[in-house]
């Protein structure tokens, strides 16, 4: 792995981490299709140190996976514009989480049902009265041809984080300018 640029920004404590991945709503999959980069945005969890994500058992992203699993899911958030009277030094804000490794499907019907459940607790909390069974997830179909859907797992053997924290009286709004005053 190559040395993070910026090592100032560099983020190591797994509670931020952990907080970050639990709460940011998209990633981004980078896959390979041959010499073709291939990446798509995604809903995933985070959760027994790894990413999940579903979608049709079939498709563009299937097939790369199934030719080449290796993969980077990356999830990041820029939090505004930090401004400084030296216009070099105008920056951005953000937090981000490279993680790399190997996507695989999840084969077991009780793995899939916990993750899926794990995506319902995300995404729409509290929403359902009651927690989503097996037989629901053994006989979803989707409404394109047919298809079943499927969860993936990206367990990965690398995580690199970097953060740049806001400065309240450094961000941006519309109307600052920079005078000495501001700073």
């Amino acid at each position: 792995m190559r040395p993070i640029m910026h090592a100032q920004r560099n983020c190591e404590d797994q509670q931020k981490i952990n907080h970050f991945l639990n709460h940011t709503r998209t990633g981004l999959l980078g896959l390979s299709d041959g010499l073709q980069p291939y990446v798509i945005p995604l809903n995933f969890v985070w959760w027994n140190s790894c990413i999940y994500f579903h979608g049709l058992s079939s498709g563009r992203k299937v097939s790369i996976i199934k030719q080449n699993n290796a993969a980077c899911f990356t999830i990041f958030e820029e939090f505004g514009t930090v401004t400084d009277p030296v216009p070099a030094k105008t920056d951005t804000a953000y937090m981000s989480v490279m993680l790399f490794g190997d996507v695989e499907k999840v084969t077991q019907l009780e793995d899939a049902t916990a993750v899926l459940q794990q995506f319902l607790n995300k995404y729409v909390p509290g929403f359902y009265d009651r927690p989503l069974s097996k037989v629901h997830v053994d006989k979803y179909r989707s409404s394109l041809d047919n298809q079943t859907v499927s969860v993936y797992r990206l367990q990965p053997h690398t995580i690199t984080a970097k953060h740049n924290p806001v400065n309240e009286q450094h961000l941006f709004y519309p109307g600052k300018s920079a005078s000495p005053s501001n700073y």
